[in-house]
């Protein structure tokens, strides 16, 4: 099964220059945040496949108009084609504003959404918009991952962690490829990988 992961920058390619056939066998879209609700409508529009997302930091017009025919995972989980789903959108900052979330505050997302992973009987594949800390974040504050990440990742072993919000401009350094049993990926653009 092909996934389209996307995240943070909206890809020209995509965009601008939209070939059909090229998606054509995409079974799903998964976006890790920072895309417009009008970028995601055009997506799930144009793609045959249900796009599941979690919110960004500079997503908060989401809370009061949620991009059309998209599926939030923030905070949930759904099972798809067979796929175990989890997610949780938001960045790490002190900040009083939609999606912004202290330590403390994303461990008890995190505690919360453990119990419902247990109850759907495991996990295939995480969902969030920042990755774990020291697994493919960044050096400042503000691009840093969640510690709290680590230990869901080691308890639950996802095939795949699937992140954005350290755009490959920042830095040239690469997230390690995996954690574990769990492969790494940053989807900042745009990326179809096979299930």
């Amino acid at each position: 099964m092909k996934l389209l992961l996307v995240s943070d920058q909206a890809s020209p390619y995509i965009w601008d220059h939209f070939d059909p056939e090229s998606f054509r066998d995409v079974s799903m879209i998964l976006s890790c945040g920072d895309l417009s609700g009008e970028y995601l409508g055009f997506l799930v529009t144009m793609i045959p496949a249900p796009l599941f997302y979690v919110p960004g930091n500079h997503d908060k017009a989401f809370v009061l108009r949620p991009p059309e025919g998209c599926v939030s995972l923030d905070g949930r989980t759904e099972t798809h084609l067979g796929l175990r789903l989890a997610g949780l959108g938001g960045c790490r900052s002190a900040k009083p504003e939609p999606f912004h979330y202290t330590e403390s505050a994303m461990e008890r997302r995190v505690k919360t959404l453990s119990r419902l992973v247990r109850r759907q009987g495991g996990l295939d594949v995480l969902l969030t918009h920042v990755s774990a800390r020291n697994l493919g974040d960044g050096a400042d504050s503000f691009h840093q991952g969640f510690d709290c990440f680590v230990p869901f990742l080691n308890e639950f072993a996802p095939r795949y962690h699937i992140f954005g919000h350290q755009h490959t401009a920042y830095t040239r350094a690469c997230p390690p490829p995996n954690h574990g049993p769990t492969t790494l990926i940053n989807a900042c653009g745009y990326r179809i990988i096979e299930y």
